[in-house]
C-alpha cells in the first residue's frame, strides 16, 4: 500500500490545536513526518472548518515558500511516496456495539429528532444505522462505521444539543473515536462509507450520498426510496478501496452548500465502479448568500418544512392543555395532509377501553 512520508497527525485527545487562520480553537491538525526527521511549524496543517475557514497549508507549500528545508534534506527523503507493508483492518467486537444501541431517552440527538418526526420513526431510524448512545458526556451519539461485511470498523462518538440538533462545539469540539476512548493500542483504523452495512440489505435500491452521518438519517426518513450514506466529511471516505462497495451501483451525490465543485471531481473515479452517477445541483440553485456562507446541507433544506410532529409540538407549547389532552387519552399521531393554501389536517388515533383504535380528525391552522 502506497502511503506519503508527511501525513496530518492522527486524532489524539488534545492533539488539535487552535487554527492560525481563523483563530477557534482545538481544531487545527498538524502535519507530521512520519520518519521523524523534520518538526514542521505550527502553521503547516489542515483547519477542520473546511467551509467557512478553508485554512489548509501543506508540506509542499512550506517546502515551496522554504527551499532551504529542501536542501538540508538527505537526497532519498525528499518529498516521494514510500511503500510500507500494508497492516491488517482492525475491528472492534460487535458485541460492544450492540450494547450501545440502548439509552437513547438520554441521547440528545434522539431526543431532538423525536420532536421532528416522532419517537417511533426516530427509534426506527436509529436502529436501521445502528446508532449509539455512549456514557461519554452523558449520552453522546454514537456513529458506528460497519462495513459490506457488517464488521465495525470503529465509531464517531459526537455531542449534539437536543433543542436544536446541531453539534456542541463550545468550549470545544465534542468528538472521539470509540477505540481511542478504549486505548486499544496498535489499532489500525480504516473508515468505511457510514451506512456501508446496509448495502448488502438492499441490493437493488439507488444510493444517495451525503457529508455528514445526522444528515444521512434525516434525509432517509425524508426520501426512503435511496439507501443514504455519508463520508464523514468534505473528502472523507471518497478513496478507490472505499467506494468499490459501489460497484454497479446507481448513485447521487449531494454535496454541501460550498463542496459541489470538490464532490464534483470525484465523479469520474465513482464512474468508473458505479452504472450510473449524478450529482444534484437543486440546493445550488436554490440556497441564498447566507444559506452559502453557513455552508448548509440537505437535511437544514429538509427541516425547513414543518412536520406533524413539529407542528403538534409548537401547538403544546402554546397549549399546554393539548399535550395533557393527549397523554390523558393516549393520543396518536397518525396522519398527515398538507396544502398550500389550505388548513393542514391531522388524524390522531388512540386505544379506548375495549383497545380498539378511534379516530379522531383535527383541523391545525398555521398561526
Amino acid at each position: 500500500m502506497a502511503e506519503y512520508r508527511f501525513v496530518l497527525q492522527k486524532y489524539k485527545r488534545g492533539n488539535k490545536i487552535t487554527c492560525p487562520n481563523c483563530g477557534k480553537k482545538r481544531c487545527f491538525v498538524r502535519y507530521i513526518d512520519t520518519e521523524g526527521k523534520i518538526h514542521f511549524p505550527g502553521y503547516v496543517g489542515r483547519c477542520d472548518h473546511e467551509h467557512s475557514c478553508q485554512y489548509h497549508y501543506k508540506p509542499s507549500d512550506y517546502f515551496k515558500d522554504n527551499p532551504m528545508s529542501v536542501e538540508n534534506m538527505d537526497r532519498g527523503n525528499r518529498i516521494t511516496k514510500v511503500v510500507q507493508q500494508e497492516q491488517p483492518t482492525s475491528y472492534i467486537d460487535n458485541e460492544l456495539m450492540e450494547r450501545t444501541i440502548s439509552n437513547y431517552s438520554i441521547n440528545p440527538l434522539f431526543v431532538f429528532l423525536t420532536g421532528i418526526i416522532g419517537k417511533e420513526k426516530t427509534d426506527r431510524i436509529f436502529r436501521l444505522y445502528k446508532i449509539g448512545t455512549s456514557k461519554k458526556w452523558s449520552g453522546a451519539t454514537v456513529y458506528w462505521q460497519i462495513d459490506w461485511h457488517g464488521r465495525v470498523r470503529s465509531g464517531k462518538i459526537m455531542l449534539y444539543n437536543s433543542s436544536d440538533g446541531h453539534r456542541v462545539k463550545e468550549p470545544h469540539s465534542f468528538v472521539c473515536w470509540v477505540h481511542s476512548e478504549l486505548h486499544l493500542q496498535n489499532f489500525n483504523m480504516k473508515q468505511c462509507l457510514f451506512g456501508e452495512h446496509l448495502l448488502s440489505q438492499y441490493p437493488s435500491k439507488p444510493v444517495a450520498i451525503v457529508e455528514s452521518e445526522k444528515s444521512a438519517l434525516i434525509a432517509s426518513h425524508f426520501m426512503p426510496d435511496f439507501i443514504w450514506l455519508a463520508t464523514g466529511g468534505i473528502h472523507g471516505c471518497f478513496r478507490e478501496e472505499s467506494i468499490r462497495v459501489l460497484k454497479n451501483r446507481s448513485v447521487m451525490l449531494c454535496p454541501d452548500l460550498g463542496a459541489f465543485e470538490a464532490w464534483k471531481a470525484k465523479i469520474p473515479m465513482l464512474s468508473a465502479v458505479c452504472s450510473k452517477v449524478i450529482i444534484s445541483e437543486h440546493l445550488e440553485l436554490v440556497a441564498t448568500e447566507e444559506q452559502r456562507k453557513k455552508g448548509l446541507d440537505i437535511a437544514d433544506f429538509l427541516l425547513m418544512t414543518e412536520t406533524p410532529v413539529m407542528a403538534l409540538q409548537r401547538m403544546i407549547k402554546r397549549n399546554p392543555s393539548i399535550g395533557t389532552l393527549i397523554e390523558r387519552l393516549q393520543l396518536e399521531l397518525v396522519g398527515f395532509y398538507n396544502a398550500d393554501t389550505t388548513p393542514i389536517q391531522r388524524q390522531i388515533s388512540c386505544n379506548n377501553q375495549n383497545d380498539k383504535k378511534t379516530r379522531v380528525n383535527t383541523n391545525i391552522y398555521s398561526i
